[in-house]
């Protein structure tokens, strides 16, 4: 009876993660969204429930590509609004009797959406169980990985140009079209041109960082999880 009771749990929770009241498969709006479905799909697998291949539509697969990219967009475009501002406006000029540590602080800042979706993807490597469970994230990775590396590719070129298009003669010109402002401008952007190659090399390492951590965290915590697997069975066996 005890048997039968957990297995009749096990198949209403697993109606209830499976579809919304209306019947339909639930589709995934964000990262934590996608994140928690595959957290439901965890617990449906991890309990031994099999669920069919083709649950994991084809659809319902580019959906979890989708936020993917789309969390990949978001944190690629907040690094490089954030990023040019703090290192070529507030730290020369705002922020630059900052000690070591407030510089550290105050430098995170351009980082923190990205160090905190970089965070969550890592965390469901914990959950890297089950065909469904790793075709979902496989989906959700990929996505955002992809998003990211193209991000820093274009952010890196972008730089490049900028830099090798702003000769003093191109600069000059630019700087005239303010006005009485022109000196100043053109010499404040030569103090910052030195930097333009070195933040988008950060900017652009920082991105492919966090476009690749989440897959090796995935796959590290998958090899040793098979190899505890293994020794388990080795140290049984004998």
């Amino acid at each position: 009876m005890d048997k039968e009771w957990e297995n009749r749990g096990q198949s209403d929770t697993n109606a209830q993660i499976i579809t919304t009241d209306s019947g339909r498969i639930y589709r995934p709006r964000n990262l934590l969204n996608a994140i928690s479905e595959v957290q439901q799909f965890y617990v449906i697998e991890s309990k031994g429930q099999d669920i069919p291949g083709e649950f994991l539509t084809l659809e319902h697969t580019l959906d979890f590509f989708k936020i993917g990219v789309k969390s990949g967009f978001h944190e690629g475009f907040a690094l490089i609004i954030l990023f040019p501002v703090f290192h070529f406006y507030l730290f020369p000029f705002v922020f630059h009797k900052l000690d070591f540590l407030g510089h550290l602080l105050f430098g995170s800042i351009p980082y923190l959406v990205l160090i905190v979706n970089t965070g969550m993807c890592c965390y469901i490597s914990r959950y890297y169980v089950g065909n469904i469970t790793r075709k979902a994230i496989n989906s959700l990775l990929m996505g955002r990985a992809m998003s990211l590396l193209l991000k820093a590719f274009l952010l890196y070129v972008l730089y490049l140009v900028l830099y090798r298009l702003s000769t003093p003669e191109n600069t000059w010109k630019l700087a005239l079209q303010f006005g009485s402002r022109a000196e100043k401008l053109y010499n404040g952007f030569f103090e910052i041109k030195p930097h333009l190659m070195p933040v988008a090399t950060e900017s652009s390492i920082l991105m492919v960082a966090a476009a690749i951590v989440p897959y090796g965290s995935v796959y590290l915590l998958d090899l040793w999880r098979r190899y505890r697997i293994k020794r388990n069975a080795k140290i049984i066996s004998a």
